[in-house]
């Protein structure tokens, strides 16, 4: 990891563009734009591991990388992938608690961080910025509540159809591995290799050099159905 240095225009203008500083009063972004830093990961490097102390809220400005945990026998579980604009580290940034997931880089990623002692002062000092924080609190947690719903609910074949309907479909999305769509799924790999080529046989999706493509979008909605 490596530092880079940038200057107070791009550091406001980056508050500007995200969901929680977006609509702040200049004063304010100029307070924040102060306690943030630029930091720059390769492929494989570890952001922060869970349990470590939390540094403060993340940005993604550029690449990708992916939230996990790991089972006490070391079983992977992604709970999301991150991309350009994505925010994470909410919810130590705020509470002041330890990281309860970790981060790693899967491709070179410069990300924001902005320190959690500036953003905590700002939530009693700033009614607007405490409002914007449980705004996006209460839609993370609405999305949580999703997540949990579809693993409940849904078959693996269909939660593979939703995740890939999903997913951009560009050169330059990230290729997930087999082993990766299962920890996302929270399954093993055999179960994630059997769905592939169901869907693959439906003419929904096509499989290329081992990427996944969308063959036929209508079939594949129809997928994301729990009976289809």
């Amino acid at each position: 990891m490596k530092s880079i240095e940038v200057d107070l225009p791009t550091r406001i203008k980056t508050l500007g563009g995200n969901e929680y500083f977006n609509d702040l009063p200049e004063e304010i972004l100029k307070e924040i734009a102060a306690h943030m830093q630029l930091r720059e990961y390769q492929r494989g490097d570890v952001f922060f591991w869970e349990g470590d102390p939390c540094t403060g809220l993340h940005i993604v400005q550029e690449g990708s990388a992916k939230i996990y945990r790991l089972s006490p026998n070391g079983r992977q579980y992604i709970v999301r992938i991150l991309q350009e604009g994505d925010t994470f580290a909410e919810v130590p940034a705020f509470d002041g608690g330890p990281n309860p997931v970790n981060v790693d880089a899967l491709e070179t990623c410069r990300v924001w961080v902005i320190d959690s002692e500036t953003l905590r002062r700002l939530i009693a000092t700033h009614p607007q910025f405490a409002l914007k924080v449980l705004a996006n609190f209460g839609q993370m947690l609405r999305g949580m509540v999703h997540k949990v719903s579809e693993m409940a609910f849904y078959q693996v074949t269909h939660r593979l159809a939703r995740l890939i309907y999903e997913l951009p479909q560009t050169d330059k999305s990230p290729h997930w591995t087999q082993e990766q769509l299962a920890a996302r799924l929270g399954t093993v790999r055999e179960v994630v290799a059997r769905s592939l080529k169901e869907l693959e046989r439906s003419g929904a999706i096509r499989i290329e050099d081992r990427r996944i493509y969308i063959a036929d979008s209508a079939a594949l909605e129809q997928w994301t159905q729990p009976y289809n």
